[in-house]
């Protein structure tokens, strides 16, 4: 919320209490911008919202509201009701300046806002078993991940970014089998490949490595369990290094690498712990020698295996382990996002921290809906190197992490996406990042034509329609921050900064900043176009895309 946006707030709630003797929270009045500008440049619909209470006409009410505000609300030129119950309200062009002096004092904190009021919140992404190269499916939930955290941050909430590493069950005896396969192929000796295993060139180059570090010496060892632990452990450790190579390359960190073996630690004492407390709570029955949970009495189509007959847990059992730690840490909204194959798991899940008596609402489950890579107008599925799926590597390779980023965050994920490859390599105006980019570089060369701001006290002259309309934009940056944190959308950043650029470029064609035969006019332009420099270099980061200042 901007400066004039909280003075108008202030300003209803002071009438409210003058004419009805009502009392509301900030919450409760809201504040819009029309799609008409005809209309103003600011709204409420406050009236409709009191009509029922008040047992009274919205546009009445409404008429009454603004005759306080067009006394009280000096910062407006004209405070107005309309039908069937708004009050717009159009502002003088110094109150809407005056935000450009928040933006040139902030600087790379403008938009930063405290609307998370420091709420602890874990959110898991990617989590990618490690056993093999990620893919593009990969980055469009690598993507969102980071700038649904970098979101949160900005907006004040307590946020760790937590990668779930699946280093336990089947996948990973695979994996150790694969990779036991392969080294013995690198010196020539045989041992059976499975069928069911990874065959990937990340394999070979992984057992490779292996084998020019440790030499031969793992043909020989006769314990073959000892080689097993130690090429699935091995195989991990290096698979997760280049994960996390790759996803450092694509702007992506994480603050915590959960391990799902960790769950398994101390004869897995942490899942015991969670098993027993479900059977005290009458959670669970035997049946065929496996353990269920009753998860039909909580949401579920149907019960589910917890521990199956010959004594190994399901995939939910560590995994409820897992999100009851996340409770156990202190955090008290978790939010995972998940594949597409996912989505009958969210169910599951909940109806397990239900019933084990947390708040439905801990869990939120955000799902990544598939990718199509598309060029020249035909689906692409391998990678032309390696003939198997395209990588992230390969991906940033090709047309640059900044566009790769833009195009997997600018589409909501709940959708399924097209990404064309020929679209996010144009250099030109057509391709959304290149345009939002180059109005950050024409912003940044405007600046350097100018001679160095000096301090203003009033941006008085700052009267023509496209700076105000533009300033007026660059007044919503924080309040377009919090909501598209508080609904975990990055998309909606993507859309404020071709706004933002559309209506700068608007501005430049009509308006001259650098005018000699009026200094003074050019100084208040100047800092308006460095108002725009800074809510663009900021709002590109919060999507993880960078700002070029030459182009």
């Amino acid at each position: 919320m901007n400066a004039v946006e909280t003075r108008i707030i202030t300003e209803i709630g002071n009438a409210l209490k003058e004419l009805y003797g009502l009392v509301r929270d900030e919450g409760f009045i809201m504040i819009e911008t029309p799609r008409d500008p005809k209309m103003g440049d600011y709204a409420t619909n406050i009236a409709m919202r009191l009509a029922k209470e008040l047992h009274r006409n919205p546009f009445d009410i409404a008429n009454e509201i603004a005759a306080v505000l067009r006394e009280k609300l000096t910062e407006a030129s004209s405070v107005e009701a309309a039908r069937p119950g708004f009050i717009n309200f159009r502002m003088k062009g110094e109150s809407l300046a005056d935000n450009l002096k928040v933006i040139l004092e902030e600087g790379d904190a403008y938009g930063r806002n405290d609307s998370g009021k420091g709420q602890k919140i874990l959110v898991e992404w990617v989590s990618a078993n490690p056993t093999g190269d990620l893919h593009c499916g990969h980055a469009r939930n690598a993507a969102w991940g980071d700038s649904i955290s970098r979101l949160l941050e900005a907006s004040g909430y307590d946020n760790l970014r937590e990668y779930y590493i699946n280093d336990a069950g089947n996948q990973i005896v695979m994996l150790g089998e694969s990779l036991t396969a392969r080294y013995f192929e690198h010196f020539g000796k045989e041992y059976p490949l499975p069928e069911d295993g990874y065959h990937a060139q990340d394999i070979i180059d992984i057992a490779d490595a292996i084998a020019e570090t440790d030499g031969d010496r793992w043909l020989y060892e006769e314990d073959a369990e000892k080689r097993l632990e130690y090429f699935k452990k091995e195989g991990v450790r290096r698979e997760l290094k280049k994960i996390e190579k790759d996803l450092e390359m694509f702007g992506v960190r994480f603050d915590s690498w959960m391990h799902e073996t960790f769950f398994y630690e101390n004869g897995g004492e942490r899942i015991n712990a969670v098993l027993e407390r479900m059977q005290r709570m009458g959670l669970t029955y035997e049946k065929d020698g496996a353990l269920w949970f009753r998860s039909s009495e909580y949401g579920d189509d149907k019960d589910r295996v917890l521990k199956k007959s010959d004594g190994t847990y399901a995939y939910l059992t560590p995994d409820i382990a897992n999100h009851v730690y996340k409770y156990e840490r202190g955090y008290r909204k978790l939010v995972d996002l998940w594949g597409a194959d996912h989505h009958s798991y969210i169910t599951r899940m909940k109806c397990a921290l239900t019933a084990l008596g947390y708040d439905r609402d801990l869990l939120d489950v955000d799902i990544i809906q598939m990718v199509r890579m598309v060029e020249d107008g035909v689906e692409v599925k391998m990678s032309k190197r390696t003939g198997n799926a395209i990588t992230i590597r390969e991906l940033v390779e090709d047309v640059g992490c900044d566009a790769a980023r833009w195009f997997f965050v600018s589409k909501d994920v709940s959708s399924h996406m097209d990404f064309d490859f020929n679209f996010a390599r144009k250099k030109s105006e057509d391709n959304p990042v290149y345009y939002a980019q180059y109005a950050h570089a024409r912003m940044c060369s405007i600046l350097r034509q100018c001679p160095e701001l000096k301090p203003v006290e009033t941006y008085d002259l700052l009267t023509d329609q496209k700076e105000i309309e533009l300033m007026k934009y660059l007044n919503e940056f924080p309040t377009v921050v919090a909501d598209a944190a508080r609904t975990r959308m990055p998309n909606k950043i993507c859309q404020y900064i071709q706004t933002v650029a559309r209506l700068f470029h608007s501005f430049y064609g009509v308006c001259r900043v650098n005018d000699s035969a009026n200094p003074e006019l050019s100084n208040q332009r100047a800092a308006l176009v460095t108002a725009a420099k800074i809510t663009m270099k900021n709002a590109l980061y919060l999507i993880g895309v960078s700002a070029p200042e030459k182009m």
